[in-house]
């Protein structure tokens, strides 16, 4: 089954009682017993729910994984999978990382005794001096956020699975349209569901997909015992999201393409983030792992200037100035002080996170229009 048909159809059938095609919204919190230990495979919401069992099924299928386990957030997805740890193990993670996930990283696990070391991946052989006997898991993102570097997966998985470590991959900024990280080694997935999946700007969830049968009990385990479950709606919601994916995702890679190209040539823009272009240090792995380069760009106006950028965010008319990713319609992002604010600025600085990086994530509207919106903002340089 290809990918454009999973998306509709991937463990989704119509329901047996009605024979409705939309996956019903169960939403209860219990189910009735015929005696103690009795029932028809539910027992209670937060360990199971049909709206979301179904979610799950259809997102492992589209991962190519064994299973998926869904969360309230894509930074539940990630506590319950860092909750496989114990203290004194470690992990290594890529440096130019999501601030949210680095905070989680340093600030909630680092107490616990569970450490972490940033380091830069682009180079797959650079992973081999930071792997140590304490080291448990990889933690990857490609591309990543907001520098769009491109991690070559497949190397990375074949090493840390040589040091029997494993490897999971945030695959939020690429989608399962464009990159299945199972098919290249990695043994975990997760996504901030809220973003390309959902696709609407109007849930909040996340999840992660397991390789085994061994890590989906394990982190199926965790989100039953810790309760960090998404409600039926919301799961609802990523169902009807995921089914228009391919349409979406296609489209904002079309247009962010055009929108690098504008920028690249642009006067007052210094540099230019974006894997489809061809001088990009992650062109070519991109080619290879990926199968269109997303809807993601970023850009620097240079000298690290945030009041540059301040000018440049406060005029844009369709680049909506918010949080978030992924939506159809274009958002514009200053990381310093938004996303990657939780990152102290010397760590930033290794990355090239310059207080004057803007980051757009974008849409599916008219291409004129969006870059016609970007070109009147950049006036005010």
């Amino acid at each position: 089954m290809k990918i454009e048909t999973k998306v509709i159809h991937a463990g989704i059938h119509p329901d047996p009682q009605t024979g409705s095609v939309m996956t019903p919204i169960y939403q209860t919190s219990t189910y009735a017993q015929s005696s103690p230990g009795v029932h028809q495979g539910y027992e209670y919401a937060r360990t199971q729910n049909p709206t979301r069992e179904t979610l799950e099924n259809n997102l492992a299928a589209l991962e190519n994984g064994y299973g998926s386990v869904c969360f309230g957030s894509g930074l539940a997805a990630m506590d319950a999978i860092l909750k496989t740890l114990k203290s004194g193990d470690e992990v290594v993670s890529i440096n130019d990382v999501y601030g949210g996930s680095y905070r989680q990283l340093k600030v909630i696990f680092g107490k616990f005794g569970i450490e972490s070391k940033f380091v830069d991946l682009s180079d797959a052989q650079n992973l081999k001096k930071h792997i140590g006997p304490k080291t448990k898991l990889i933690w990857v993102e490609s591309p990543t956020n907001p520098m769009l570097q491109i991690v070559d997966i497949e190397a990375i998985c074949k090493i840390a699975a040589e040091a029997g470590v494993k490897t999971c991959v945030d695959n939020t900024f690429a989608t399962p349209f464009l990159q299945t990280p199972i098919d290249l080694g990695a043994d975990l997935v997760l996504h901030s569901a809220t973003k390309y999946l959902g696709g609407h700007s109007d849930v909040v969830h996340g999840v992660v997909i397991c390789k085994t049968k061994e890590d989906h009990e394990a982190i199926k385990f965790v989100q039953n015992a810790s309760g960090a479950v998404p409600g039926p709606l919301d799961c609802f919601l990523i169902l009807r999201g995921i089914k228009t994916l391919h349409l979406r995702v296609q489209r904002a890679c079309e247009n962010a393409e055009k929108i690098a190209a504008f920028l690249q040539g642009h006067p007052k823009v210094e540099k230019v983030y974006y894997p489809g272009l061809p001088e990009n240090p992650g062109h070519q792995i991109a080619k290879k792992q990926m199968r269109g380069f997303g809807g993601m760009v970023s850009f620097d106006l240079g000298n690290d200037d945030a009041e540059l950028c301040r000018k440049v965010l406060e005029k844009t008319k369709y680049f909506l100035l918010a949080e978030s990713l992924g939506g159809v319609e274009s958002l514009i992002g200053h990381p310093a002080s938004m996303t990657h604010g939780s990152i102290p600025k010397e760590e930033r600085m290794k990355t090239g996170l310059t207080d004057s990086l803007i980051r757009l994530s974008v849409g599916v509207e008219n291409i004129d229009d969006l870059i016609g919106d970007l070109e009147q903002a950049l006036e005010v340089l």
